[in-house]
């Protein structure tokens, strides 16, 4: 019998503090920082974000999609054999123990499964469930956890107009099970080094005190230039793959980042635009969460549905990039 993984249940979680461009413009000038509504939404898209409460942690918000991916599935924590968390905001500066292993911890899962994390930045989720279906298709595991959490408004710098308006807060979660039915149909990866400059968060650790910068730095031009081709690319790959038609792709799940290039993107692959999910314009940028999030909003609207081809891909800092096609 052939193995394979199928998602089978889809959560997220938005903080309650919803900030408006107008209310985030507001709070920038009294700081001397100058933009406005029609500037960050001509250059992004973005309307509005979420930001965590100051003692919500990641692992808070990953608790809370994931939740409500098991109840989605019928399942319940200890059902699970392999948590794995796609972040750039873990709980902790020096990233153990895992968010993984606290999302555990708080799931009430002492059931000894496997927990770690992911760092691909906002190709982290993409990476993770690529890395779930690799450990499902081999026996190793028969239901997974991936959830991408993200804390982005405590790395930002609120005095650089290009990165603070872009980013937010939020959660996103699928179970994942292994199914004698196909269900994640390809996924491919890539990594390039020699761009991890372009975006980046070059501040370290020494002697418990951080070194350089602790705010995240983007090349704004640089890593747009970058994303329109990678994606175009790697959707591609990830089809040819799959032996799977552009015109077969009922949905593009693509991370949202910018609305410019996600609307290049669907372009180049000749989709219609009603055929893309797009929450960055309510979301903002929530690297690794994005993707999970846009999936779970339009599952539970109705729009996926059983069956359906999703072609899910993203990019990130590393610089990283990755898609993945499901069949629902």
């Amino acid at each position: 019998m052939t193995l394979y993984s199928k998602i089978t249940g889809t959560g997220s979680y938005l903080p309650a503090n919803r900030v408006t461009n107008e209310q985030l413009t507001a709070q920038l000038a009294e700081n001397g920082v100058e933009t406005s509504h029609e500037w960050i939404v001509t250059r992004s898209g973005i309307e509005a974000r979420h930001y965590a409460a100051a003692d919500e942690l990641s692992s808070d918000l990953a608790v809370q999609a994931a939740r409500r991916a098991l109840d989605m599935a019928g399942k319940t924590p200890l059902d699970v054999d392999l948590v794995i968390v796609a972040s750039s905001t873990p709980d902790f500066h020096g990233s153990f123990p895992s968010t993984a292993c606290i999302v555990q911890q708080k799931l009430g899962m002492a059931n000894g499964s496997a927990a770690f994390d992911v760092q691909a930045v906002c190709s982290g989720f993409v990476y993770a469930v690529s890395t779930a279906d690799a450990f499902i298709r081999a026996g190793n595991h028969k239901r997974v956890l991936v959830i991408g959490s993200e804390v982005f408004s405590r790395i930002v710098d609120f005095n650089d107009r290009t990165t603070c308006v872009l980013f937010g807060d939020g959660a996103g979660a699928v179970l994942m099970e292994a199914s004698e039915e196909p269900g994640i149909l390809g996924a491919k990866l890539h990594a390039d080094g020699s761009q991890a400059g372009i975006l980046t968060g070059p501040g370290s650790v020494d002697n418990g005190a951080i070194l350089g910068s602790g705010f995240l730095y983007m090349d704004g031009p640089a890593v747009f230039k970058l994303a329109v081709t990678v994606l175009e690319e790697v959707a591609n790959e990830v089809l040819d793959h799959a032996g799977v038609k552009a015109s077969e792709i009922d949905w593009l799940v693509p991370h949202q980042a910018n609305l410019r290039i996600m609307k290049g993107t669907a372009k180049k692959l000749n989709l219609p635009l009603d055929k893309m999910v797009v929450t960055v314009n309510e979301h903002g940028n929530t690297s690794a969460a994005s993707i999970p999030l846009a999936l779970d909003q339009a599952v539970r609207d109705g729009r996926i549905q059983k069956g359906h081809n999703v072609l899910m891909e993203g990019v990130g800092g590393g610089f990283t990039w990755g898609a993945v096609l499901a069949r629902m």
